[in-house]
């Protein structure tokens, strides 16, 4: 063993492979093994970055699943109202998966302006709304405060805001028409509080947030009726199974959907971003693999003679297949520092400065959101290593085919 080590030592640090015929290809298996992790590093972060900050800024929105009234036919508009007066809420106590519930309820209008208008769905929410969840979003101004009584302030976003020509502390008059026929619109002027700029256009282009009392007033609703109930969950990978388990625990008058089902567009098309990242994991492993494969057996007919001094000395195939392994091994590494090195370095750039900058009409955000975890970054090592190690042992299989004598001849 003690002679393995040494033969192993001295081929990983002589510097004679490197005017050698061998260094160009070794080079070139290392630069794979380091391009390699970093193109897999980059797409996993990237990749699962995007999904998740695609479905945080939905649920940000629209809630995480939406209780709602069957009369409603699916609108975005709430027509017929809801009781608050309910077993789930405000504490959604027979599912604990259920982190918040909160009440809100929309009506379509139009904001006019001296100089253009635009249609728009005012969410009117209350005291119970969580805006922890938009406050990143908000470029400008600050949130209103709807715990006491009733104000004329909103939240409108960027787009609106720009197309409208408005700013912070501007007043704005919204008609909102009313379902009856005949009937005269009724009219709000409203005061921007604060801008938000989700990136979302679907939001931006749509909604402004407001009171829902101003809601309530117009439909002449009471103060414990509202639109809908938006419920957000602690984990969003069971949401399925939660969502069956809210929509049992409602009554049969009420209606639950997810935001998968909602915008089942927006997540059939996230859900392609798993299979391009498992493409991606395969074939840059397969060109790294490739490449050590080639300089594995670069290095066997380099050190042909070698080998058949070992053999002859006593070696056993075991043990002269292993010195090129560890050889392997080394070069494996190598290329894996300097891969994680590069690949960390890129992510936290992007992380923090955002160089890479996104069409936010096409992928629903401005900049490639970069997901870090050091947990995949590990596996992803591991992952290497492995499938290189275990495919490294077939061309070194050679190694059995080599007669000792007619290797010591070899030239």
């Amino acid at each position: 063993m003690n002679l393995e080590y040494f033969i192993a030592k001295r081929l990983i640090t002589a510097k004679d492979y490197k005017s050698s015929i061998s260094a160009p290809i070794i080079k070139i298996a290392i630069s794979a093994i380091a391009i390699g992790i970093i193109m897999m590093m980059v797409s996993v972060a990237t990749g699962i970055g995007l999904q998740k900050k695609i479905r945080e800024k939905v649920s940000a929105f629209n809630g995480q699943i939406i209780i709602s009234n069957y009369d409603n036919n699916n609108s975005e508009v709430t027509t017929v109202p809801i009781s608050k007066k309910q077993d789930f809420y405000p504490n959604f106590k027979s599912v604990p998966e259920v982190s918040h519930i909160q009440a809100v309820a929309s009506k379509a209008g139009i904001i006019r302006t001296e100089n253009a208008f635009e249609g728009i769905i005012f969410k009117g929410v209350g005291a119970d709304y969580d805006w922890n969840n938009i406050k990143e979003y908000i470029v400008d101004g600050k949130v209103p405060d709807f715990t006491k009584a009733l104000n004329e302030d909103v939240i409108i976003s960027r787009f609106l805001a720009d197309r409208l020509n408005l700013k912070i502390g501007d007043q704005f008059n919204t008609f909102f028409i009313k379902e009856e026929q005949g009937k005269l619109p009724n009219s709000r002027r409203f005061k921007i509080a604060a801008i938000f700029n989700s990136g979302f256009q679907d939001f931006d282009a749509t909604y402004i947030i407001g009171d829902i009392r101003h809601i309530q007033r117009i439909n002449k609703w009471n103060e414990n009726e509202v639109g809908a109930f938006e419920v957000f969950v602690k984990d969003f990978n069971e949401i399925k199974s939660i969502g069956n388990k809210i929509y049992e625990e409602t009554s049969s008058n009420l209606d639950t959907k997810t935001i998968v089902e909602k915008y089942s567009y927006i997540f059939d098309w996230l859900q392609l971003f798993d299979f391009n990242i498992v493409i991606i994991l395969g074939v840059m492993i397969l060109v790294a693999t490739i490449n050590m494969v080639v300089a594995l057996l670069v290095l066997i007919l380099e050190r042909t003679q070698m080998i058949g001094i070992l053999k002859s000395m006593g070696a056993n195939n075991w043990s002269v297949r292993k010195i090129f392994l560890y050889n392997a091994f080394y070069l494996i590494l190598r290329g894996l520092f300097w891969g994680n090195l590069i690949g960390i370095s890129i992510l936290l750039i992007q992380q923090q400065f955002g160089v890479i900058q996104l069409n936010p009409e096409n992928y629903y955000v401005n900049q490639a959101p970069v997901y870090l975890n050091w947990l995949y970054i590990l596996l992803l090592n591991l992952l290497t290593v492995g499938v290189c190690f275990l495919v490294l042992l077939i061309p070194s299989y050679i190694i059995t085919k080599i007669s000792p004598v007619k290797a010591i001849r070899f030239d």
